[in-house]
């Protein structure tokens, strides 16, 4: 282990080591890497671990500098650990360089498959075993680190002392077609706020489409098309993202000898800002983690989308409406567009086609949970359904929420310290 510092925190590298599938033990084993953080001068103190699960799938934890955000409320009174969740981070990596290892895209679809939340855990409360010698941790689950946390309820509760999740309810039974069925809905209703919010952004918009869909450009080997240009609208579930989103439209064109064209500043915001290059976990399993049953989820957003027509941008440009930006959905056409993706088209395939996906939830469990839960709900959340989140909230016994509309999805980074504070109050029935 290597130890170093920053300001106010002492910061420990681990390295855990786990099966790949843990119904076979003695199989294949892939690293885990995660980040232990302990208050400057406290890191001799015997004191109770919290684990942060990050949102996704397919993002590492967050790296912090010293006590920021929500680290330095937790640090007051826990020794913090920072997961990289399985395949990435610093954990053995999944991606376009690295699947080819497995073999074909069968094989690498059949290795993905046990990237979701019940291996998370069951890695979980292998390290925790190591780490706490047996006690039981504290879990703070940020958006798909929540499904996470639930999924421990249902199947460890043991391991857990307490359990806080901001923006991360999930539903219990929902097919990935409910999921998105009631997300479309919220995508344009962001969608409509920020066009009464910045007006100039609707000619803007059309316009950008217009010539995306007429040149077809390319920027680092990335294909820009209208569809991609419309997924910047996942920017609109945080909450800078509305104002984020105008900046990046708002130096689009430039003149050149050849008449207007795209700015390459623009050009390079859209392709960084949509690619998959650091998290291509995220586009490979998104619609997995959904997955129960025998009931492929198909590419569940590209085909539910075709139920709200006024998302089409073909349909859009043709007339005189607003183009609609899409928000958190992943498509076949990402692997045709993203060159950290194309590589891995057929993998990906394979994987939305799966019909042998388990069970992640167990109600009955759920129903006589006797671990102290918090939950930050958001209310008009983008990413995940409010109306699902408290579903799920009653049907977990003990459960406390805390619905807000102070906050949008990324609430735990932008207000940290006092969303924990509240969740923390919570679980210790002071508020």
């Amino acid at each position: 282990m290597t130890s170093y510092r920053q300001p106010g925190v002492v910061l420990t590298d681990h390295r855990f080591t786990v099966p790949l599938d843990h119904s076979d033990p003695g199989g294949e084993q892939i690293d885990v890497y995660g980040r232990e953080a302990v208050a400057a001068g406290r890191a001799g103190e015997e004191l109770p671990w919290l684990v942060y699960l990050e949102g996704g799938p397919g993002f590492g934890a967050r790296r912090f500098t010293g006590t920021e955000a929500w680290l330095g409320r937790a640090l007051r009174e826990f020794r913090v650990l920072l997961l990289d969740q399985r395949g990435t981070g610093l954990s053995t990596p999944a991606n376009r360089q690295t699947l080819p290892l497995r073999g074909g895209p069968r094989e690498q679809a059949d290795y993905l498959a046990h990237f979701r939340s019940d291996a998370i855990v069951r890695d979980c409360e292998l390290i925790r075993q190591r780490l706490t010698g047996g006690a039981p941790w504290t879990v703070l689950g940020q958006s798909f680190g929540g499904f996470c946390a639930v999924r421990y309820l249902s199947s460890a509760p043991e391991g857990l002392a307490a359990v806080l999740i901001t923006g991360g309810l999930p539903s219990l039974d929902a097919h990935a077609d409910d999921v998105y069925r009631a997300a479309y809905p919220r995508i344009e209703r962001k969608v409509a706020a920020h066009y009464a919010r910045y007006p100039q952004d609707v000619d803007r918009a059309r316009a950008i489409a217009a010539y995306l869909a007429e040149h077809r450009p390319e920027s680092a080997g990335h294909r820009l098309t209208p569809e991609l240009f419309q997924s910047l609208g996942i920017l609109l579930g945080a909450g800078s993202g509305s104002h984020q989103l105008h900046y990046l439209l708002e130096n689009a064109f430039v003149r050149t000898p050849h008449g207007t064209e795209l700015s390459d500043t623009f050009q390079e915001a859209l392709r960084s800002a949509t690619s998959f290059a650091g998290h291509p976990l995220y586009a490979l399993v998104h619609e997995a983690i959904y997955g129960h049953g025998e009931r492929p989820t198909a590419w569940s957003a590209e085909r539910v989308r075709t139920e709200f027509p006024q998302f089409d941008a073909a349909a859009a440009l043709a007339g005189d409406g607003p183009l609609l930006f899409t928000g958190e959905t992943v498509h076949p056409w990402h692997f045709d567009v993203d060159p950290a993706l194309r590589p891995l088209r057929e993998t990906a395939e394979l994987l939305a086609q799966r019909t042998d996906w388990p069970t992640l939830y167990d109600p009955e469990r759920l129903a006589a949970n006797e671990v102290p839960v918090a939950a930050a709900v958001y209310h008009d959340d983008m990413y995940v359904d409010t109306e699902h989140s408290l579903r799920t909230a009653a049907a977990i016994r003990g459960l406390r929420t805390w619905v807000t509309n102070e906050y949008e999805h990324d609430g735990v980074r932008v207000g940290g310290p006092r969303v924990l504070d509240r969740l923390l109050a919570m679980v210790r029935g002071e508020a």
